[in-house]
């Protein structure tokens, strides 16, 4: 895997909307935030485009991303936000491209699947991390959120405990390998095509916001039938927002679902990590080596960039 190299003050990064399209004042909220980074930044072309639920056509959003990664002045590039449409262009990424420039790219949500080609077809490291207008310029945006950015300067590794949130261990033991997923939602729309997510020895991350805990089953449950949580090492259970049953009562509650699905695993899995739709929301990378520990209840993943 390539780890891209690490920002320095001063450097330009890119910024892309490659699903749905931000609203240009919620955006420039957060260009503080990255002044306060020592950062520079260039806006993509399609970022403030809409069409209908995307920003811009697809050929729009892909084009904007392929010029960052060749643009030599934009050491980085960061998601405006998430939404839907990252994998409506997925077959025409530039892989090659990708692999022979890389640099930090850095979303979550919807831009899972990016993560997922990205990593699997040109071998780049890449960060699961909260976004610029769907993030960063909410007043909810939490210090901790902010502090994660810090990760792209100095390779540090990322060390998650019970100092951060409360953890609970659903099946005990140790596991290392390297560190996956991202949305679930996105990670089963990729089963059966050239993307599929490829979870063997691997620790696999699962967040979601929005699905209530029979959507959450039936995901699961697509997972678990193409084998994919068999597979892996270990279950990291992020953050499942908004996941409340509209009928309550003819509902199971979602730690059954997690029981139900993680239970009878032979590999250990840990749940409630800050990792997704929440504040504070723990970036992670994606491609490294981490070392899940489910009796001690920590994460620890070795760092992004060079």
């Amino acid at each position: 895997m390539i780890r891209p190299a690490h920002l320095v003050q001063g450097d330009v990064i890119g910024i892309v909307a490659p699903a749905s399209p931000v609203e240009r004042e919620v955006l420039e909220r957060s260009f503080q935030f990255l002044e306060q980074l020592g950062l520079r930044y260039k806006v993509g072309q399609s970022v403030y485009k809409k069409n209908g639920y995307l920003a811009g056509t697809d050929e729009e959003r892909l084009a904007d991303l392929h010029e960052m990664f060749k643009d030599p002045e934009v050491k980085g590039i960061l998601c405006a936000g998430g939404g839907y449409g990252s994998a409506r262009y997925a077959e025409q990424l530039d892989l090659d491209l990708i692999h022979d420039h890389p640099k930090v790219f850095w979303g979550f949500s919807d831009i899972t699947y990016l993560h997922t080609a990205i990593r699997q077809g040109a071998g780049l490291v890449t960060f699961h991390g909260p976004m610029l207008a769907s993030c960063v310029a909410q007043d909810e945006f939490h210090e901790m959120s902010g502090k994660m950015f810090g990760q792209l300067f100095t390779p540090v590794e990322v060390h998650y405990s019970e100092a951060i949130s409360p953890l609970e261990t659903i099946v005990g033991g140790v596991a290392e390998g390297e560190v996956v997923g991202g949305n679930l939602t996105q990670l089963v729309n990729s089963l059966g095509s050239e993307f599929e997510i490829k979870t063997n020895n691997r620790l696999l991350v699962l967040e979601d916001v929005g699905e209530e805990p029979y959507k959450v089953d039936r995901l699961l449950n697509q997972l678990r039938l193409a084998g994919k949580l068999r597979e892996a090492a270990g279950i990291v259970i992020g953050d499942f927002a908004k996941a409340t049953p509209t009928k309550p009562n003819a509902s199971l509650a979602l730690d059954d679902v997690f029981e139900h699905y993680f239970g009878k695993l032979n590999q250990p899995v840990v749940k409630g990590f800050r990792i997704g739709h929440c504040e504070p929301n723990i970036a992670i990378p994606f491609g490294v080596k981490g070392r899940l520990d489910a009796n001690s209840k920590t994460l620890t993943i070795l760092p992004g960039v060079e």
